[in-house]
């Protein structure tokens, strides 16, 4: 992943977490300016840090690199959503989500 791409998926992330560059910096106990400078493709984090940044996001670092996934936070909310499920179930939910993906 080239960094211009790194950046892009971290900001993805943090705006569909819904905080602020600030906030996450702050959060991951770094200067204010922190993400804003990764995400400016200035810094990469260490790899210590990145490992705080998939925590602060609640994944791993494979579903940090998987840019297919748009939001992998919720993605796994729904997974553990169908756990349970019956079959006729499950179905519903996959066929509802092709025909979604369908019309986008």
């Amino acid at each position: 992943m080239e960094k211009d791409e790194f950046a892009r998926r971290l900001t993805q992330l943090r705006i569909n977490k819904g905080v602020s560059a600030r906030d996450m910096s702050l959060s991951l106990g770094q200067s204010a300016n922190y993400i804003n400078n990764i995400e400016n493709g200035v810094n990469y984090p260490s790899m210590t840090v990145f490992f705080y940044i998939c925590e602060y996001f609640g994944i791993t670092p494979s579903e940090f690199f998987d840019t297919e996934n748009k939001n992998p936070i919720r993605t796994q909310e729904l997974l553990d959503a169908t756990k349970g499920l019956s079959n006729e179930q499950l179905n519903l939910i996959i066929n509802l989500a092709k025909g979604l993906k369908q019309n986008k």
